[in-house]
C-alpha cells in the first residue's frame, strides 16, 4: 500500500485503500499511539461487503507515517497546569493539524466527500474534520471518544496507567507484554479476552512498527485542544455517537457528553464494550456505522 505527502501540511501518510473506487468512502482514523491496524480487518472487511471504499491510515507520528524526529513534548504534569492557569505549552503539533492531515489524504486521493469514522482520539480529529471541513463530510461517526469537557469523569487509573506506561526494554517480547497489559486493561469487560489471540495482534503490531516518542506527542495534541464543545455545537454534518458503557479509560458520560454537543447526534450505546473493539462486536459496530451512513 502507498505513501502520499499531504498539500495541506506537507506529511507523509501511510494508508491503505480497500473496495471498489467508485463507491462512497469511510475513512477510518485511529486513536492515541494507535496503528491503522488497530481498525479489525473484519470491521474493514464487512464495511467493503456492504458496499463502501475503505481507507484507514496511520495518523502521524505513528506505524508508517511520517515521524516528528527531534519534536519535544511538553511534560504531562507541566502542560495540564498550563492550560489549566490560561498559558498553554507550546506542542509539536495540533489536532487540528491532523485533521488536516486526512483532509490533505482525501485531497491526494481526489475525493470530494466522505463518511468519516474515528475511534478515541481518532474521534477527536474526525469531530474537528466536521468542525473545519464540514463540506468534506458525508456523515461523522465518534467512537469512544469525548469532547474534551474537563469536568466529566476520569479514566480509571489502572487504564490509564497501562496506555501511558513507559516502556521497559525494546526486546521483542518486552514490547509485547507492554501491549497485553494495556489491552487487558482498556478492553471490554462485558466479552471474553482471550490470551493467545491479542498476543498475536499485538505480535503483528509490534514488527509493524514501533515508535515510542509518538505517543506523548499526540497526547500533548489532545491536552492542548482543551474543549471542543462550543466548537462542536456549529457542526452540521449527520452525526453519530457510539460509546461502550463499560469503557475504563474513556467513561460512558464522555460519549454523552459528545451527542449532546454535537446538533441532532444519534447515541448508541453497548452493554459490556470497553476502549476496543472485540469480535463479538464488529458486526454490530459495522451496522450501526452502515445504517448511519445510509440514513444520512
Amino acid at each position: 500500500m502507498p505513501t502520499i505527502t499531504t498539500s495541506n501540511t506537507g506529511i507523509e501518510i501511510f494508508y491503505e485503500d480497500h473496495g471498489d473506487p467508485s463507491n462512497e468512502v469511510i475513512l477510518l482514523v485511529m486513536g492515541l499511539g494507535a496503528q491503522l491496524t488497530l481498525w479489525p480487518d473484519e470491521l474493514v472487511e464487512a464495511l467493503v461487503s456492504e458496499g463502501y471504499r475503505v481507507i484507514r491510515y496511520d495518523n502521524r507520528d505513528i506505524g508508517l507515517s511520517q515521524k516528528m524526529e527531534g519534536a519535544r513534548a511538553p511534560g504531562l504534569a507541566m502542560q495540564v497546569l498550563r492550560k489549566k492557569i490560561g498559558f498553554p505549552a507550546r506542542v509539536p503539533y495540533t489536532l487540528a493539524d491532523m485533521a488536516h492531515d486526512g483532509i490533505g489524504l482525501l485531497d491526494a486521493l481526489e475525493i470530494k466527500a466522505a463518511h468519516v469514522v474515528g475511534a478515541s482520539m481518532g474521534g477527536m480529529i474526525a469531530q474537528l474534520m466536521a468542525v473545519h471541513h464540514g463540506p468534506r463530510l458525508l456523515s461523522l461517526t465518534s467512537i469512544m471518544s469525548t469532547t474534551g469537557n474537563g469536568k466529566l469523569p476520569q479514566a480509571e487509573k489502572h487504564a490509564m496507567d497501562a496506555l501511558i506506561a513507559p516502556l521497559k526494554s525494546m526486546d521483542e517480547e518486552a514490547l509485547v507484554a507492554h501491549g497485553l497489559n494495556v489491552a487487558r486493561n482498556i478492553g471490554s469487560p462485558g466479552f471474553p479476552f482471550d490470551p493467545h489471540q491479542q498476543r498475536e495482534k499485538v505480535l503483528r503490531n509490534v514488527r509493524r512498527s514501533v515508535y515510542p516518542p509518538g505517543l506523548p506527542r499526540q497526547l500533548a495534541a489532545i491536552i492542548d485542544d482543551g474543549c471542543r464543545r462550543s466548537r462542536l455545537a456549529d457542526v452540521r454534518v449527520p452525526s453519530l455517537v457510539l460509546h461502550g458503557e463499560d469503557d475504563p479509560l474513556v467513561k460512558l458520560e464522555a460519549g454523552e457528553d459528545t451527542a449532546r454537543a454535537i446538533p441532532g447526534a444519534r447515541l448508541v450505546t453497548i452493554p459490556g464494550w470497553g476502549h476496543d473493539i472485540p469480535p463479538e462486536l464488529i458486526g454490530q459496530v459495522a451496522g450501526e456505522i452502515v445504517t448511519h451512513a445510509r440514513g444520512r
